[in-house]
């Protein structure tokens, strides 16, 4: 999840929302495997096809890892302000050891998912093995999209609005779906140096979308996905990213430096100029996150590595790390324990190990020294869309949102941080009105405008 924005300037913004409110390795091994035949898509030359495998012996020392647990105490009624409850994680962990079945899931995955790995080389990073799922729509001229995910998310996000986002009709377009796992999640390898920032994934996910074939495409993205795509769109469009949407659009909060926005701020406490009960909620929420939701992020992005050694090392911690974050980010929880299961399993059983994930925090926030990655906005020019959901965990007014590219908005009635996977429906029908017919980047890539006839 992200971000909690940090510093001076932060500080002195949210005092006046709460003043508002109150009104592993990277080398490939045996683990995985690579599959001679190829299933249902393509992934053009250069593409290794690739099944999820993990070894008899991985599961083996899960579940001696698992059986070894010890649990913390808990203080009587702590419910969730500790953190992630006892019971909560004494149920999983005895699901995981019995019940649950990695492989059941695993081939599921494999059967839902065309999933493909090929190099990528990153300037001054080297060569990196990427994982992706790619499925192409049957309708020829469907629009290219690029999927990207956040933390504690993975590729598993794209799995309910994969088949959404495929289907034919002469009512809505077809979108041919990339699903990249980024560097240092899933079955991608991470990179070896320092400062693999905003600036690599940018290049990483763009040179991903040439290799397939598609100069010119639209992204969607949350979580960091909404940093990576646009950073995408700042350096890739016009000429190839043609527009971009989010489900986690972030703003600068009103301050001396957008005078504009300070102004509507204040006249927001005129009764006539009020904010609104939704937009009320959404700046309480915004302050609840920062004040008691957003510890994870720094020390994400300070001390990465001494966390990596507990996610690393414990199932049990990786667990309880990333459930917290899942139902915190939901408006309503609607995960089953296998499914909670199968989301941290593929951190505990990915390439590079569940501590490389985390490292994004740091490289990106060292990497804009005195900048802050809520109070300052980085303007595009692309046409952009935003989907409002009332639970997500950064919420501002909407009149902080409005940029001259902004030309497809949508609010809805409920949903939170993990849009793809909690209100699949509502994501793609807002993909679906801003590509399609009298939507405002309707033809946005010519020739490509995906219906079906």
């Amino acid at each position: 999840m992200l971000p909690r924005s940090h510093g001076r300037t932060w500080d002195k913004q949210i005092r006046g929302i709460e003043v508002l409110a109150s009104a592993s390795t990277n080398e490939p091994s045996d683990r995985y495997e690579w599959s001679t035949s190829l299933p249902s898509c393509t992934s053009g030359e250069g593409a290794t096809p690739f099944r999820i495998s993990i070894s008899d012996a991985e599961i083996d020392l899960l579940q001696k890892k698992l059986a070894l647990a010890t649990f913390p105490d808990e203080l009587e009624d702590a419910g969730t302000s500790y953190g992630a409850p006892l019971a909560d994680i004494r149920r999983l962990v005895n699901r995981w050891k019995e019940g649950y079945d990695w492989r059941k899931h695993e081939a599921a995955l494999n059967a839902e998912l065309p999933q493909f790995t090929r190099d990528i080389d990153v300037d001054g990073f080297g060569t990196l093995n990427i994982h992706y799922v790619h499925k192409k729509s049957e309708v020829t001229d469907a629009i290219p999209l690029l999927f990207v995910h956040g933390w504690p998310g993975s590729f598993i996000e794209v799995r309910k609005i994969l088949p959404l986002l495929n289907e034919g009709s002469p009512d809505y377009p077809s979108f041919h779906v990339v699903a990249l796992s980024l560097p240092g999640f899933g079955f991608s390898t991470g990179p070896t140096k320092k400062g693999f920032a905003l600036v690599q994934y940018a290049e990483l996910g763009h040179k991903l979308m040439l290799a397939l074939g598609y100069s010119e495409y639209v992204t969607q993205g949350g979580d960091w996905g909404f940093l990576i795509t646009r950073k995408m769109a700042n350096v890739y469009g016009p000429k190839h990213v043609k527009a971009w949407h989010t489900n986690f659009p972030l703003t600068s909060p009103p301050s001396l430096s957008h005078p504009g926005l300070l102004f509507t701020h204040l006249l927001s406490y005129l009764p006539y100029f009020s904010y609104t009960p939704r937009e009320q909620a959404g700046l309480t929420r915004t302050l609840e996150y920062h004040t008691e939701g957003s510890g994870y992020f720094a020390i994400q992005s300070t001390r990465p590595q001494t966390l990596g050694y507990s996610l690393a090392d414990s199932p049990v911690g990786l667990l309880a790390w990333i459930y917290e974050k899942l139902v915190s980010g939901m408006d309503t929880f609607i995960l089953d324990d296998d499914e909670v299961l199968t989301w941290v399993s593929i951190y505990y059983f990915s390439h590079a190990g569940p501590a490389a994930s985390v490292r994004i925090y740091y490289e990106v926030v060292k990497s804009q020294p005195g900048r802050e990655l809520l109070a300052e906005s980085e303007s595009t020019t692309i046409p952009m869309g935003y989907s409002y959901f009332p639970k997500e965990v950064i919420n501002f007014p909407r009149k902080w949102y409005k940029a001259p590219n902004l030309v497809f908005e949508a609010e809805h009635d409920h949903g939170g941080h993990f849009a793809s996977y909690e209100t699949p429906a509502e994501l793609v029908g807002d993909l679906r009105k801003m590509f399609g017919k009298g939507g405002p980047a309707f033809n946005v890539i010519k020739e490509k405008i995906g219906y079906a006839y």
